[in-house]
């Protein structure tokens, strides 16, 4: 399966970006997908993850309340909706997804089989 993301810009702080995760290749009804980011000099880190139902999903504390994970199965894409933005939400965003009926959702970068490109995320403060 090949992930590609976008919806990446400057905004300026406590502005609104989606971004949009489209699979090709394969269909991803069955995956687990997530939501990675990665800022300059720093580790790639965990951000949103949603089952292949849809039922479950999960954020890292900060972004809590703020940003919105979700799945559109008809479209192949996943979404992260992000509002009140932050300097400190600014980094690469990288879209993942796991092997099909997984049963966990899972947090961590070596979970995910399949990576997107990423898109970049500037805030201004």
């Amino acid at each position: 399966v090949q992930l590609q993301a976008f919806g990446g810009g400057l905004v300026q702080a406590g502005g609104s970006l989606r971004l949009s995760c489209v699979a090709s290749g394969r269909s991803i009804y069955a995956a687990n997908m997530a939501w990675f980011r990665q800022a300059p000099g720093q580790e790639r880190e965990f951000v949103a993850a949603i089952s292949w139902s849809g039922g479950t999903t999960d954020y890292t504390d900060s972004v809590k309340g703020r940003f919105t994970i979700s799945r559109d199965t008809a479209k192949n894409t996943v979404y992260l909706q992000m509002n009140s933005l932050k300097p400190e939400d600014a980094a690469v965003y990288y879209c993942a997804a796991d092997s099909p009926f997984s049963s966990l959702v899972a947090t961590h970068v070596s979970e995910y089989d399949y990576w997107g490109q990423g898109t970049l995320v500037t805030v201004s403060s």
